[in-house]
């Protein structure tokens, strides 16, 4: 799938940004570099280990390398990725035009062992591009109030994605038509490209205000 803006002669990339121990063949987000033009994963590298500043520092080289303005499209810990990006590396350049954050894990309460103890506490600061947030209601990685409380410290709109899990491969997703139709609504209203979304939502329906994603 193709996304231009001709009135802003706006092209942008994709950048995929998984989570712990990367993203495999049947995630969502695989099959999602596979269909939209000009789509790639950061390669975050540690992921199995990840370091919070090793993956912003691998962060800002994809953004500054694209070339063109970017929107990130993360999964789990690559959330937490892209908000630290945010409050330690973003340029006031407008690089990044927005992102899609799609079930954060919560940070609260992790013991020193643990993979994503770098990445602790959230990163309070909002982000400086306008972003949605969607959560699961029976994610066991973040409640759904973590969740919401996320969306509100990042500035995010925040979406009720229904009952997912962790919103992942083992969710059964497939190429989450729900997830794409966030997205498509985030290009739209980031750079007036595309028509109607792409595929019609199974999920609970959202009021029309909900997709204005921030930019009002």
């Amino acid at each position: 799938m193709h996304y231009r803006s001709e009135s802003r002669n706006i092209r942008p990339a994709f950048l995929t940004v998984p989570g712990l121990d990367n993203s495999g063949p049947h995630h969502w987000q695989t099959l999602w570099e596979e269909d939209l033009d000009d789509c790639m994963r950061v390669d975050l590298g540690m992921w199995s280990k990840p370091h919070r500043n090793t993956w912003v520092n691998k962060l800002n080289a994809a953004i500054a390398g694209a070339g063109r303005p970017v929107i990130l499209i993360a999964h789990s810990l690559g959330c937490h990725a892209v908000s630290w990006w945010n409050q330690l590396e973003m340029a006031p350049t407008g690089k990044v035009l927005g992102a899609l954050l799609v079930a954060p894990p919560s940070l609260a309460g992790l013991q020193p062992e643990s993979r994503l103890a770098t990445f602790a506490p959230v990163a309070r600061d909002r982000l400086r591009f306008p972003s949605i947030l969607a959560a699961s209601q029976n994610d066991h990685y973040a409640s759904f109030g973590q969740s919401r409380k996320m969306a509100r410290l990042w500035g995010s709109r925040f979406v009720d994605a229904g009952w997912l899990g962790h919103i992942n491969a083992d969710s059964g997703l497939a190429a989450w038509p729900f997830g794409r139709y966030l997205l498509d609504r985030l290009v739209y209203n980031l750079t007036g490209a595309g028509a109607a979304p792409s595929f019609n939502s199974t999920a609970r329906p959202m009021r029309s205000s909900d997709l204005r994603l921030g930019l009002d």
